[in-house]
């Protein structure tokens, strides 16, 4: 039997994450943020985002990083097109963008900026143990991620009840090699090319 549609999937995650109590979220982001700050060496790129609502992850996270000597990137959003990145050097530095997200102020880098990355923490409302992601249906990842090193690591944060059997699956999505949840820390997924190549 086929899984829901991806529609269904996400009313479904968007709801029970709404539903998840301030202190839940609280102990869940602690946890993400110390596996994080191990997953790049010091000196190291890595490409990560600012969570907005419900989503997984936190600004400690991206702190944790820059403490870890990891310089870190984050998304800057234009509709219709792949990410480009800037730097992220503090909660201060964040100014109001579209889609209700928040974006560095300072130099935009292009989105080959990818490709210098160690590790991509990639936002999803869900990932199945192929390694198939769910996103918000934006496609900004898919035009994204194939710009990113062979050797990096592709990782999916979701919360523990997330990472699912089986999402539906379309030919432009792209797999990610790993899953980081709040209990589980990180999960290989699937038999992707780049988990094969590239341990965090």
């Amino acid at each position: 039997m086929p899984p829901p549609p991806k529609a269904v999937w996400r009313d479904r995650i968007l709801t029970a994450r709404r539903e998840l109590g301030a202190a839940r979220r609280r102990i869940d982001d602690t946890a993400l943020a110390t596996v994080a700050s191990t997953l790049a060496p010091a000196g190291s790129v890595v490409c990560a985002y600012v969570p907005v609502g419900s989503e997984p992850g936190s600004i400690a996270l991206l702190d944790a990083l820059t403490e870890a000597g990891v310089t870190v990137l984050v998304p800057v959003t234009r509709t219709g097109e792949p990410l480009s990145w800037a730097r992220y050097l503090g909660e201060k530095t964040l100014l109001a963008a579209d889609f209700g997200l928040r974006e560095p102020g300072g130099e935009i880098l292009p989105p080959e900026a990818v490709g210098e990355a160690h590790t991509v923490l990639v936002p999803a409302l869900a990932v199945d143990a192929r390694g198939v992601r769910l996103g918000r249906g934006a496609g900004f990842y898919d035009r994204t991620l194939h710009l990113a090193a062979p050797t990096a690591a592709i990782i999916a944060v979701v919360r523990d009840d997330e990472l699912v059997d089986e999402l539906p699956e379309d030919p432009h999505d792209i797999r990610m090699g790993w899953a980081l949840t709040p209990g589980k820390g990180l999960v290989r997924l699937g038999s992707d090319d780049r988990a094969e190549q590239h341990t965090p």
